[in-house]
């Protein structure tokens, strides 16, 4: 009787392939003209992938010019979404679901009604849940693709003033991911969240301003209030779009093919728990 062996099939050959060359392979990155979103697009580019990004208006500045205006709050835009990946790219084999955020009114808890929280919702988590359920079956069938869910700390560190809402969707979304890798990694499609803290973006930039304007402080002293109100960062400074973009192009990569159904928090230290 031959021994048995370990299941190696799939497993890539550590001295050629784990590396972060995306050659060919093709991309989604939701909410990719601006902030974060932008800089995973570049640094997914910048590795050879073929890169197609969406957002609400479309920006000039998308890099070759492959992109798709969509309202991923809603249901109709995340179909015109799953129609055009297969319509330009003929499939998947990144998706990278950054789109999120918060529009909520200050106020507490009873600020947030009904209306509030489907918005929060809908643009937090069912997005995220609308495009699996339309792009994921085609990786199943290919047996590879790596999806990668763009959550928050806000999941494990909520602020009520404002963002309650967008925190409970965060939360859901983490949940859901890993139950969703769960189910996909025997077929070989892996799922992974990010999870970060406070990213100096150009709308963060922007509110470091209004924050200096209105207190008569500069800049530096406007960013330290702002990171003291989030507890401080123990690293001294905000995550910059590049470092998140570098943490994603690693998961998508076969560097990462082990790797699933995991959270990973960047945030320089913010989250004082274990």
């Amino acid at each position: 009787m031959e021994p048995s062996h370990p299941r190696t099939e799939g497993i890539p050959d550590v001295h050629t392939e784990l590396d972060d060359n995306l050659t060919g392979r093709r991309a989604l990155v939701t909410g990719g003209t601006r902030g974060l979103g932008a800089a995973i697009a570049h640094r997914l580019t910048r590795a050879g992938a073929i890169v197609l990004v969406t957002a609400r208006s479309e920006a000039p500045e998308v890099e070759n010019k492959l992109f798709i205006t969509a309202d991923l709050a809603t249901a109709d835009g995340v179909a015109t979404v799953i129609e055009q990946v297969e319509e330009r790219l003929g499939g998947l084999d990144i998706l990278v679901h950054n789109v999120g955020g918060s529009d909520a009114p200050a106020g507490g808890f009873v600020a947030l009604d009904d209306d509030v929280w489907l918005r929060e919702l809908n643009l937090n988590l069912m997005a995220a849940v609308r495009l699996d359920r339309g792009l994921l079956p085609a990786m199943i069938a290919n047996r590879a693709g790596a999806v990668i869910h763009i959550s928050s700390i806000q999941r494990r560190m909520p602020l009520y003033n404002a963002t309650l809402a967008y925190a409970a969707a965060k939360a859901a979304l983490s949940t859901y991911s890993k139950g969703l890798a769960n189910e996909v990694a025997p077929h070989g499609v892996r799922v992974n969240s990010v999870a970060p803290g406070f990213v100096q973006t150009d709308a963060a930039d922007e509110l470091i301003a209004r924050i200096a304007a209105d207190a008569g402080i500069d800049r530096h002293a406007a960013l330290q209030r702002l990171m003291d109100s989030l507890g401080g960062i123990p690293l001294g400074r905000p995550n910059q779009p590049a470092e998140v973009a570098e943490l994603v192009a690693f998961l998508a990569s076969d560097r990462a093919s082990a790797v699933v159904g995991a959270e990973h928090i960047i945030d320089g230290g913010t989250v004082p728990t274990v």
